[in-house]
């Protein structure tokens, strides 16, 4: 008999009942050490002071009002994230997933305004995740994603990771943008180089093809800078963003340029709660707190003591751990032995890590995890590595 929740996910056996900062309550009172942050969702940890408050304060004036009136909160968050970004205009999403979707239609209504309606295909790369929708899974083109759920939308080109040959050749007088994560999160913690990222912004200059930077895991804060393609010194022309940006309360967004958002007018898109004034409430708090210069040094200097101490682990636990990688607090151990192994001893001594392709485990912590946090992650996590050690 299916049960009640469509089973879908493999679910941990693990039950949260409570969240503290960087740490997450068992029903049977165990504490974790939360080294995931509901997949870089919980950017400022759980029960934040500050979110607590703002949210509690609009949910006693107004949850919902739906887009067909104007909403301040919307607005505040809008004027800041464009203040803060390349982006000149913003749509609010409740997701990742919705956020991709509207990224892929803004590039293609460029394009038809631009009297081009042909131009619509959309290059995208081995390993990339941009959501479960039909569109997002065709843009990913993975068969993990794709198999039984075709026919699938047309007009995407697969690439190879890192194939710049490959990649010139692709684009054609059809090349409508060219759509990629920064770091991959997903396909294994797998950063874009900046000299690769620069190059693609000078591709997509040079043929008229637009920029789509996906930093829905990768963004507000999570490197280190407020979006990770700020490393590289070059800017997208639409972008997507949702888990960090709301906290924990589900909210995405699309940024883009006023040029890219040529034809984006009245009726050509909409969401019954994307922006709604629980979310922006949030939002605008997260930005605040953010986008502090101050608060983004602490992730550099903190997030270096942990990529410090992850490349300790990797030297003492060889037969384990082949090596770490990524960027700011988005950190990937690439596992010699099975990840899903290592990810059960880590369990084992209460700390939550999440898996990865190319056998990985992501470390995706809270943007504000203590130094002494950080040394008990280590602690435990070379716990685990020793558990899997002697059991092998």
């Amino acid at each position: 008999m299916i049960p009640s929740i469509l089973p879908t996910y493999n679910r941990a056996p693990l039950t949260f009942v409570k969240g503290e900062g960087a740490w997450l309550i068992e029903a049977d009172g165990r504490r974790f050490l939360d080294l995931g942050a509901g997949i870089a969702v919980n950017a400022l940890g759980h029960a934040h002071p500050a979110l607590v408050a703002a949210l509690t304060e609009q949910a006693g004036a107004l949850w919902h009002v739906s887009n067909l009136y104007k909403i301040p909160q919307q607005q505040a968050l809008a004027d800041k994230l464009v203040e803060e970004s390349f982006a000149d205009t913003v749509f609010f999403t409740n997701s990742g997933t919705e956020s991709a979707e509207l990224a892929i239609k803004m590039a293609r209504k460029y394009w038809s305004e631009k009297g081009d309606p042909d131009r619509v295909e959309i290059i995208t790369f081995e390993g990339s995740f941009h959501g479960r929708s039909t569109g997002a899974i065709a843009a990913a083109g993975s068969e993990k994603m794709t198999k039984g759920f075709g026919p699938l939308m047309p007009g995407f080109t697969h690439l190879p990771w890192g194939d710049h040959d490959a990649l010139r050749a692709a684009v054609t007088d059809r090349t409508a943008a060219i759509l990629i994560e920064p770091v991959q999160g997903e396909g294994g913690i797998r950063p874009l180089p900046d000299q690769c990222l620069k190059g693609l912004r000078d591709l997509c200059d040079e043929t008229g093809a637009l920029l789509i930077l996906d930093e829905v895991q990768c963004g507000v804060g999570r490197t280190g800078r407020l979006f990770a393609h700020e490393w590289a010194g070059v800017d997208p022309d639409i972008m997507m963003v949702a888990k960090g940006i709301g906290g924990g309360f589900p909210l995405g967004a699309v940024l883009a340029t006023e040029e890219a958002a040529t034809g984006m007018g009245a009726g050509t898109h909409g969401s019954t709660y994307g922006g709604n004034p629980l979310a922006c409430a949030v939002g605008l708090k997260m930005m605040e707190i953010v986008s502090d210069p101050a608060f983004l040094a602490e992730v550099n200097r903190k997030s270096a003591l942990l990529r410090q101490g992850l490349e300790g682990l990797v030297a003492s636990h060889p037969d384990v751990f082949e090596a770490g990688r990524g960027s700011g607090f988005m950190l990937g151990l690439k596992c010699k032995m099975t990840n899903t192994d290592v990810l059960q001893a880590a369990y084992a001594r209460e700390v939550i890590v999440v898996p990865a392709a190319d056998n990985v485990l992501r470390l995706l912590p809270p943007l504000n995890l203590t130094d002494d946090e950080i040394a008990e992650a280590l602690a435990r996590l070379d716990g685990a590595a020793t558990d899997v050690e002697n059991a092998a």
